[in-house]
């Protein structure tokens, strides 16, 4: 049984109904394109799925009168913005390779924001006792005192494998360490990457790829102290009653060997192993633009091969940076993180095209009420018609 409802009451919401539609209306009117209004600008080139950089082959999409993708005989490379994330060119990004040292962007992310730099450590005989044979070493010695951020600097110039057991033991030891590598690169959308020794040292099932590593060093740009130790070029390392130089082993940033420096170059990490060839992740600054590189095991050139055509990578992609399409994103495999604003207020405050549809949601929601109040009063009287 309905009762207690008239007319009167329904004109009442009817009214409230019209007020909210008369107060949207202009809103959403304002928003309506008007005879002799510009046209709106077309859509930019949208960002393709992952497949396209699972594809064989060089990947780029350019527009007239870019200049070619160099050759390079890498098995894998990748050029990236380090800003947007974009993707301007790969060959075989996703194929796994060992990574060796350049693995140990991975274990910096990892590890660095667990330990303060300031903490002094005495290094124990155990954490130097299974550093692979043939390792990079910086010189770290059992019974020594040192800072984190001495081992930091060791395992950034020198690549020491002993300064990364030493962190690693810190972090909770070599197997917790490699588990929790493992759980970062999952976040961060690495999927191609399995650690087994967190220093890069070779060993069987581990392998990363151009992409991945790309994910690494651009993250790794976003910490302060991944930054500045990635372009240190050089520094002291603590020994016995006096310190010693260490220098950067990247070649592109130390100007070591005949490799001229690249004007810009903000690090990030090289390696080599017999298994993995000589491999490379930089990062090169120019015009307010930060591109990131990846290139792995080049095929031809000897060991100096891979700055090389990393400096052809970096040169073309300033070049072309802005002239082509991206073929990928380096977040397009990781996981999205928990938005703390509920979407309706999002779009409410953004102004943009959600605005409007919300705008007109709500339009409509009112009208759908102000209708079912007036079936409601006429519902509520043909009942007592009935009755009386």
């Amino acid at each position: 049984m309905i009762t207690g409802f008239s007319y009167r009451a329904a004109a009442s919401v009817c009214s409230l109904c019209v007020a909210g539609v008369l107060v949207l209306a202009p809103a959403a009117a304002a928003t309506a394109p008007r005879a002799g209004d510009p046209a709106p600008p077309g859509p930019r080139g949208a960002v393709p799925g992952p497949s396209l950089l699972y594809r064989s082959g060089p990947q780029v999409r350019p527009h007239r009168g870019v200049p070619e993708v160099p050759e390079v005989s890498a098995l894998s490379w990748l050029v990236a913005d380090a800003g947007n994330g974009e993707v301007l060119a790969a060959n075989h990004a996703h194929r796994k390779l060992p990574p060796a040292s350049t693995l140990k962007t991975l274990f910096a992310l990892t590890v660095l924001p667990t330990l303060p730099s300031d903490m002094q450590h005495t290094v124990r005989y155990e954490e130097l006792a299974d550093v692979g044979e043939g390792s990079s070493l910086v010189g770290v010695e059992e019974g020594h005192s040192y800072q984190v951020a001495d081992l930091w600097r060791g395992v950034f110039l020198n690549s020491g494998n002993d300064a990364v057991h030493v962190l690693a033991s810190l972090n909770g030891g070599w197997r917790t360490t490699a588990r929790r590598m493992q759980e970062k690169a999952r976040e961060l959308g690495a999927l191609d990457t399995q650690v087994v020794s967190p220093d890069g040292y070779d060993a069987p099932g581990q392998v990363s790829s151009a992409f991945d590593l790309a994910v690494f060093g651009r993250a790794g740009l976003r910490n302060p102290d991944f930054a500045r130790y990635c372009s240190t070029v050089e520094a002291q390392f603590p020994g016995d009653g006096s310190s010693y130089a260490i220098e950067n082993t990247n070649r592109l940033l130390s100007g070591e060997d005949g490799v001229a420096p690249y004007p810009g170059l903000i690090g990030i990490k090289n390696g080599y192993t017999s298994n993995a060839g000589n491999t490379l992740v930089a990062a090169a600054r120019r015009g307010g633009r930060t591109l990131v590189v990846t290139v792995m095991n080049p095929q031809e050139g000897g060991g100096l091969a891979v700055y090389e055509e990393a400096r052809r990578l970096l040169d073309w992609g300033f070049a072309a940076a802005g002239q082509v399409d991206p073929v990928g994103s380096l977040d397009g495999l990781a996981k999205p993180a928990p938005s703390a604003v509920p979407v309706a207020a999002t779009a409410s405050r953004t102004g943009g095209d959600d605005s409007d549809w919300a705008g007109t949601a709500v339009v409509a929601g009112l009208s759908g009420l102000g209708a079912g109040a007036v079936a409601l009063a006429l519902r509520a009287k043909g009942g007592r018609s009935a009755r009386g």
